[in-house]
């Protein structure tokens, strides 16, 4: 299913570029504009994890530097039966995570400076139990590459907006066009980021529970994460990408609150609650 659904991701991307193309300069703009798309779904596909770190200025973390979170994603990962994914800290005082990567093979978790710090070792566990159920339900791929197309809707509002379908006869109607493009254009992004992040959210929620055997950590954690994120929400972060975190980074900043693109917390909560303890 999330195969399908980063394949269709993609044909959007190609399918936005190609009209683009068209607009702003016919058969031309549309040739160039499918080579930009393969380029980008390239892109999107082997390089848009390590885009999305280096967005955050995330760096490698090493065992000794942090070797409680090495010793829980170790033994997560053993539990869920998933390779360990690489391990990143991400320089911000807010409370955070999320998880990337095109498959188990290739995945990577980074944690905020600031989670490291508030959390006990169950709220940790529960946590990053959540992070890699994200990559154990291989949706890790479909969520950045929805971050990409996101971006990449916000590039092309921008330059409909500039050039306002130049090549056409009616250039009123082109600028109109390019117009309506910008201003649609953060709203069809954020459709996107809302399809591809609730419902994962919950799935999430549930196997992260399932594979550390309890919910209370996680339950702990997403209190404490989401009245955090209120107060003192990430320095960088961008709308294009929040939908990646495990709360979300924009809450309380301008319209972040109000189209969020996670699940409410407490419906969050009581389904967490609401499952029977495991083993």
């Amino acid at each position: 299913m999330n195969t399908a659904k980063s394949t269709l991701l993609l044909a959007v991307m190609t399918g936005l570029f190609l009209l683009v193309g068209d607009w702003l300069g016919g058969r031309g703009g549309m040739a160039f504009a499918l080579v930009m798309a393969a380029v980008m779904n390239f892109a999107a596909y082997f390089w848009s994890a390590s885009i999305v770190l280096r967005m955050y200025g995330a760096r490698p973390v090493e065992p000794q530097e942090a070797p409680a979170l090495y010793e829980v994603v170790q033994r997560l990962a053993l539990k869920a039966g998933i390779p360990v994914p690489r391990l990143y800290l991400i320089p911000d005082p807010a409370l955070n995570a999320f998880a990337t990567g095109r498959n188990p093979s290739h995945a990577a978790v980074a944690v905020t400076e600031g989670l490291l710090r508030a959390l006990d070792r169950e709220e940790l566990e529960g946590v990053l139990a959540h992070e890699l159920s994200h990559v154990l339900n291989r949706d890790t791929l479909t969520s950045t590459i929805a971050a990409t197309l996101a971006g990449a809707i916000g590039f092309m509002a921008r330059t409909a907006l500039w050039f306002g379908g130049g090549h056409r006869d009616d250039n009123r109607g082109g600028a109109l066009g390019g117009l309506l493009a910008a201003l649609f254009a953060p709203f069809a992004a954020l459709l996107i980021q809302m399809a591809v992040s609730r419902s994962r959210e919950f799935e999430a929620d549930a196997t992260g529970a399932k594979v550390v055997g309890y919910p209370d950590g996680l339950v702990r954690a997403l209190r404490t994460l989401q009245a955090a994120s209120e107060q003192v929400p990430m320095r960088q972060a961008d709308p294009s990408t929040a939908h990646l975190f495990i709360v979300n980074p924009l809450s309380g900043r301008g319209l972040g609150g109000l189209f969020s693109t996670h699940p409410p917390l407490e419906e969050r909560i009581a389904r967490l609650l609401a499952r029977p303890a495991s083993g």
